[in-house]
């Protein structure tokens, strides 16, 4: 009967442990904080790797919205990203949106840098002027095929007899 009741204890200690991390995890995510408080605009990007629902909308580095949804548009190919803007953020017309890779390791989020524009964009308006994500292991295989060019360009001009 002991054992029953120590395997019991147990068990319980683990479901508090397990409840405990859920709330953690729900509150470190912000799933939940001002669901619905804000208001929405659509960006197109040329490539979107990345981005995934919940993913971070900053400016200056401060979280100021969440990407909302995304989808490809048939007819242009471009991904179109909705995201959700604090109502306490007001972007203006000209404001540009680009997705920044968030350290080596991490994820991307979307970086907005505000415009000079007197007016601003509207609840379901769309920011024009935008950047997508840039794939740094195609970069990185471009400069070294551009090194590999250059340095059998100048051993080639080299070798010529004079």
């Amino acid at each position: 009967m002991r054992r029953n009741m120590i395997e019991t204890v147990m068990g319980a200690v683990v479901l508090l442990v397990a409840v405990a991390f859920v709330v953690f995890a729900f509150r470190s995510t912000s799933i939940g904080d001002n669901a619905g408080d804000g208001y929405e605009v659509l960006v197109s990007f040329d490539d979107a790797s990345g981005l995934n629902v919940g993913t971070d909308v900053r400016m200056a580095g401060v979280k100021i919205g969440t990407v909302v949804d995304q989808r490809l548009n048939p007819d242009t190919y471009f991904a179109e990203v909705l995201i959700s803007i604090s109502n306490a953020i007001r972007l203006p017309t000209d404001t540009s949106a680009r997705i920044i890779p968030d350290g080596l390791l991490g994820g991307n989020y979307v970086a907005l840098e505000p415009g000079g524009a007197e007016d601003y964009i509207a609840d379901g308006g769309q920011i024009q002027y935008t950047q997508g994500s840039i794939n740094v292991v195609d970069l990185l295989g471009r400069f070294i095929f551009s090194a590999a060019d250059a340095a059998s360009q100048s051993s080639s001009d080299g070798d010529s007899p004079q």
